[in-house]
This record gives structure tokens, C-alpha cells and sequence, in this order.
């Protein structure tokens, strides 16, 4: 995906992340990735998407 949004489309965070569509809708319902909701569309923060990411990353180290 060569344009950057700010904003993503669910199975464009499944793209972006190399998961199943299915698994990104459960992780957004679940609320491990923050969304919001536009009228019917969910929409992701890339920005946020990004910060989610830094952060299980660094509990993941800060584990071992």
C-alpha cells in the first residue's frame, strides 16, 4: 500500500499486519486495537495502530 492514511479500513490493518480479515474485526470488537466508528464504517488510526504496536512490543521485552 504505497498511499499512507491516516485512517485505515479494517482489512487494511489485516494488510498491513499479515492477518487475517476476520482476526483484525475480532481484535478491533475486542478492543486490542482502537477504532472508531463512522456512521457504519470502522476506521483505525494508523497513528494509533503504530503506538499499540511500540507498546506490545515493549511489554513483550520488558517480560523476559
Amino acid at each position: 500500500m504505497d498511499e499512507q492514511r491516516e485512517y485505515l479500513k479494517v482489512p487494511e490493518v489485516a494488510e498491513v499486519l499479515r492477518i487475517a480479515r476476520s482476526r483484525a474485526y475480532e481484535l478491533v470488537t475486542d478492543g486490542k486495537i482502537p477504532s472508531v466508528r463512522i456512521g457504519r464504517s470502522i476506521r483505525v488510526s494508523r497513528r494509533e495502530l503504530e503506538k499499540r504496536l511500540e507498546d506490545q512490543r515493549y511489554s513483550s521485552v520488558e517480560r523476559d
